[in-house]
């Protein structure tokens, strides 16, 4: 089971720029995907990007399209996501997440979709505020 930590959310003002890190441990499959997720007060999970193993291949919801980039650096066992042109409305705690596939293939389906039900290891969240 992967152990997921994030880091690196804080306090911002609008049109800002953010860095968020997702150090994960524990995987010994080759397949497997890294989803970032958000959650705002009195709302549900959202999907805001995904990553997979195979080929490094990316994905954006469409409220990050443009601002956010996933990235990974494999030797540190680590994903990221740099947003930039930040809103009020991307305030939310900012989660990672993991899940293990049979198959490469598997990975574009999962990310596609971006659904929280489909990830089965979580860190603890990374609060992002995004104020003047």
């Amino acid at each position: 089971q992967a152990q997921l930590v994030e880091s690196g959310g804080g306090l911002v003002q609008p049109g800002g720029s953010l860095r968020l890190s997702c150090a994960a441990s524990g995987y010994t499959l080759d397949y497997y995907a890294i989803g970032w997720f958000r959650q705002a007060p009195g709302k549900g999970r959202e999907g805001v990007s995904c990553i997979s193993s195979s080929d490094g291949s990316t994905y954006y919801a469409d409220s990050g399209k443009g601002r956010f980039t996933i990235s990974r650096d494999n030797a540190k066992n680590t994903v990221y996501l740099q947003m930039n042109s930040l809103k009020p409305e991307d305030t939310a705690v900012y989660y990672c997440a993991a899940v293990t596939v049979q198959s490469p293939k598997e990975l574009h389906k999962i990310c596609t979709y971006l659904r929280g039900a489909d990830f089965a290891s979580w860190g603890q969240g990374t609060q992002v505020t995004v104020s003047s």
